[in-house]
């Protein structure tokens, strides 16, 4: 299942293919990886691509050298973070997470484009009480004036959408070792509900994350 990135003959490094980063490292398309087997297999290829290894070489190998090594970066950043592992596999599997990303909303304000982003149903109230609260600390820095319980109201909230983004990251795991056994046995209409419920859960997680990024933005802000 393994990329081939050297030659088997002479053992010099061979031009990237286009593969996935599962493949690329020679692991299934399983969530639950061995984080210290990713670690070792990553700085052993570090040791044999890097383009200082190359630089006596011919150009074209020294270049190949050099994607190979950018490959294996990108691949190593992406399959060894939780979320963001999961979100690539997602998109590996042609599902997309809605865009909750800081720049698609400076992006939203400056083109007038209604960004995609849904509340999740349970968290309404909750979001609308705290984006008043928000308006109202923000309205009052601006004019110089301090409100205790104001910013002890925000804290709670800000407590309470931690603890549910905790919550929510057990809950995205424990659908890993669904999908991963899915993947051995499993119908491809099984798949399809396990992805449905992981994107579920990390566009939740996504919408709580930026939540929170509002509230330190908005308490750290003299």
């Amino acid at each position: 299942m393994r990329a081939t990135h050297f030659c088997g003959a002479c053992g010099k490094v061979q031009p990237p293919v286009p593969v996935d980063y599962f493949t690329f490292f020679g692991f299934p398309r399983k969530l639950n990886l061995d984080g210290a087997l990713l670690e070792k297999e990553f700085y052993a290829l570090s040791r044999r691509l890097h383009p200082d290894v190359y630089a006596q070489s011919a150009t074209q190998e020294r270049a190949w050298s050099l994607e190979q090594s950018s490959l294996l970066n990108d691949a190593y950043r992406t399959l060894k973070d939780p979320i963001k592992r999961s979100e690539y596999l997602l998109r590996l599997e042609g599902v997309e997470l809605e865009e909750q990303s800081k720049q698609a909303t400076e992006k939203a304000r400056a083109t007038g484009e209604l960004k995609k982003q849904v509340v999740p149903p349970d968290l309404l109230e909750e979001v609308f009480e705290l984006n008043m609260h928000l308006e109202e600390l923000r309205a009052q820095k601006k004019m110089g004036e301090d409100d205790p319980a104001l910013l002890e109201e925000i804290g709670k909230a800000k407590i309470s959408l931690e603890e549910k983004n905790d919550t929510l990251f057990i809950e995205l795991k424990s659908e890993w070792k669904k999908w991963d056994a899915a993947v051995d046995s499993g119908s491809e209409e099984e798949r399809k509900k396990i992805l449905d419920k992981m994107l579920d859960v990390l566009n939740r997680r996504n919408y709580i994350r930026n939540l929170l990024r509002d509230v330190n933005e908005a308490i750290e802000t003299p």
